[in-house]
């Protein structure tokens, strides 16, 4: 089975009924038509579905016909017509006629088929053409049909799909009369060359082609599944998130454990290899120096020098884990705390989707304002040959402007494959000679936008945790819609603080891309020296961005909590974080411990299962999906894992941004509050029995849980 695409009758006035030439697309010959050129670039993805289905759609239309003919396989060749196979989306240029069976013979249209006396009946074959041409009906016989050679039944070859190609092995045996055809080059080498060429790019292009339309199959077929595995996903991360406020401690404790046991096995396994060497007299002279470093793992000096510096480092876990045990133990009560908040406050798991959407806008608006920046001139068409081995067609070097509206091939006789095209947009003027500088803009606001988008989400969710620990009776003062509020708040007295710490990150990430710029342009001329420099500027630089997001992040949970400027919640949020520097790093420590095994916990769970189901090793009863009818079912699996991965990390997001807007809540409560009738502590029991503290007098239901 097979398809065509555009076959328009020819214009030529010997033509005219004759054979059928291929019509490229252009982009549009109208003011109206240009507007909708535009719009056509932004749907690729859709145009591209279209096609697909287009295809499908074709192959059941064209029962009984099972091959696809390339009307001239010497168009194939994109080393020939660059041109011509991009603006044809990379297809084979030609005339495509589905047959009930691929030519066997040599066959060309020579010169005495064009004497007025003779039929096209008598030279063509019925069933190669078109439907749309009747050969009893013509009178004239075409100058443009070119040679066809030897084919071979692609039902051979499961991969070829139902395509006429070229018998390789046959091409030597070309009759040499073939030099002497119009349209083929004198030198029947020169042709064998051109067709071997059409082949190879017609075979890896079609190959793409299929590969696409079977992985759009299997998700067809899969779709249902698909969205069940990311829903579970969805449901193990929430469930994850709520059970720490039971589980939190033992996780915790299981994990710290893990890792001392695991040091503490690394010492005796280094200990037994180091006693086995020894016994063996096996020692670090005995080899001297090679660059086989295998060896040295064979020499009682090295198992040695591992044991010193695993002791030493589990020497340091204990005594960090004795004198900082009261922190891990806050540090617990925190996650436990962030999880209660959560549990009153549902909806702030579902606010990374506005953010989310909020984003796809971001991206949707910087890739309109380019596309139309880069489009903004008016179109200029040239005349090419889209067949350039004619020796007619050697004369046209696309310098020639021409109007698509007017321009027929009639006008170049001796080259029947000219055609007016669209090349470029037009370059000239001010407006299109700023058009750099306005793209770079573009760039900058983009970037601007994203961080403004990722900083607004931050500080509506630290205003809503906050609004959680600040209630003195939890949760009866918790306000109603905490995430709404908060993000009205946001919107209406924080918009001018979250755009210029916005703006702060987005200069120092367009100097890295300034400085990635710079080192991708002198990379062959940089010397040693030239590219440690680099190396440490990038280094720097990226040090420099974590820092400002670390600042920005504890800047915006500040001015959601007081209201006040950029400037000084920052300088008030690294003042409180470097008064309990130890508290901060212990924090972010057991909390990035604890989503990393809950990110792990996710992907890794969902991933398995899908991978049980999609590979047929778990049947669901009564259900009529079967693995089998997938072409490649690691497609599924990739799309369920890599789903899992994103829900795990926006819900997680949403949790760590609750620990962090808990902490320094806590740390402040501490500063500010002393317990009395005055200043009582806002925090929950659990952590004032941690810290000894507690408020003198306390009212019913104050300090619960």
């Amino acid at each position: 089975m097979g398809y065509r695409f555009g076959v328009t009758p020819n214009s030529h006035p010997r033509l005219n009924q004759s054979i059928s030439r291929v019509s490229f697309s252009h982009p549009s010959q109208t003011n109206k038509k240009k507007q909708k050129s535009k719009k056509v670039k932004t749907v690729f993805i859709i145009t591209f579905l279209s096609r697909l289905f287009i295809s499908l759609l074709h192959e059941i239309m064209n029962i009984g016909q099972p091959n696809l003919l390339y009307f001239d396989i010497l168009k194939c060749a994109t080393s020939v017509n660059v041109m011509a196979t991009a603006l044809n989306g990379f297809q084979c240029p030609t005339t495509q006629v589905c047959v009930d069976s691929c030519p066997t013979q040599f066959w060309a249209v020579g010169i005495q088929a064009y004497f007025p006396n003779v039929k096209p009946k008598d030279v063509f074959n019925q069933s190669l053409c078109v439907p749309s041409i009747n050969l009893m009906n013509t009178t004239l016989v075409s100058p443009m049909l070119l040679p066809f050679v030897n084919f071979v039944c692609p039902q051979t070859n499961p991969k070829l799909l139902g395509r006429c190609l070229p018998d390789i092995s046959a091409l030597g045996r070309i009759p040499p009369e073939f030099s002497n055809i119009p349209g083929l080059p004198s030198l029947v080498n020169d042709t064998v060359g051109i067709i071997k060429n059409s082949t190879g790019d017609l075979v890896n292009g079609f190959n793409a082609r299929e590969i696409g339309v079977r992985i759009f199959e299997d998700f067809a077929s899969s779709w249902p599944w698909i969205l069940l595995g990311l829903l579970i996903a969805m449901v193990v991360s929430m469930l994850f998130l709520l059970l720490l406020r039971f589980t939190a401690p033992v996780m915790v404790w299981v994990l710290i454990i893990g890792v001392l046991g695991a040091g503490a096995y690394g010492i005796w396994h280094c200990y037994w290899e180091y006693a086995n060497y020894k016994q063996a007299s096996a020692t670090i002279s005995n080899i001297g120096f090679t660059t086989n470093f295998a060896v040295y793992l064979q020499v009682q000096e090295t198992w040695l020098a591992f044991l010193i510096i695993i002791s030493v480092v589990e020497a340091i876990l204990l005594l960090t884990l004795i004198f900082l045990r009261t922190r891990i133990l806050i540090a617990i009560a925190l996650i436990q705390e962030s999880s209660k908040a959560i549990s009153h406050m549902m909806s702030s798991l579902l606010y990374p989707l506005v953010t989310f959407v909020l984003l796809l806008v971001c991206v949707a608006y910087w890739g309109a304002t380019a596309l139309y920046l880069a489009t903004s001139g008016g179109p200029i068409y040239k005349v090419v040959a889209l067949n350039s081995t004619l020796n007619d067609c050697k004369m046209i070097n696309g310098t020639v402007d021409c109007d698509p509206q007017n321009f027929t091939s009639s006008d170049y006789p001796g080259c029947p494959s000219a055609s007016c095209i669209f090349i470029k947009y037009n370059n000239e003027g001010l407006f299109q000679r700023n058009l750099f500088n306005l793209q770079i803009y573009n760039v900058v606001a983009f970037l601007w936008c994203v961080n403004f988008v990722i900083a607004l989400g931050q500080c509506t969710l630290a205003g809503a945790f906050s609004s959680y620990y600040w209630a003195f009776t939890k949760p009866a003062d918790i306000p109603m819609f905490p995430v709404c509020g908060s993000f009205i708040r946001s919107l209406r007295y924080h918009v001018g603080s979250l755009a210029f710490g916005a703006l702060i990150l987005t200069l120092v990430q367009i100097v890295r891309m300034i400085l990635e710029y710079i080192d991708h342009k002198t990379k062959a001329a940089q010397n040693p020296c030239a590219r440690f420099i680099l190396c440490c500027l990038k280094c720097c630089l990226w040090c420099l961005e974590k820092f400002i997001k670390f600042i920005n992040r504890n800047a915006y949970i500040m001015i959601a909590i007081y209201g006040k400027n950029f400037c000084v919640s920052a300088k008030n949020a690294f003042s409180l974080l470097m008064r309990n520097v130890v508290r901060v790093v212990v924090l972010d420590k057991v909390t990035d411990l604890l989503l990393f095994f809950g990110k792990l916990l996710v992907v890794a769970g969902v991933g398995i299962l899908s991978f049980f189901f999609f590979s047929g090793r778990i049947l669901l009863p009564g259900s009529t999906f079967r693995s089998e009818t997938l072409n490649y079912y690691w497609m599924p699996i990739i799309t369920v894992v890599f789903g899992s991965y994103l829900i795990a990390h926006g819900f997680f997001s949403v949790y760590n941004m609750c620990v962090d807007t808990l902490f320094l809540c806590f740390l402040e409560d501490l500063e500010r509050n002393d317990g009395s009738l005055q200043k009582p502590y806002f925090m929950s029991k659990n952590l004032m029995k941690i810290l000894n503290k507690s408020n003198k007098a306390q009212k019913k239901g104050k300090g619960k849980d």
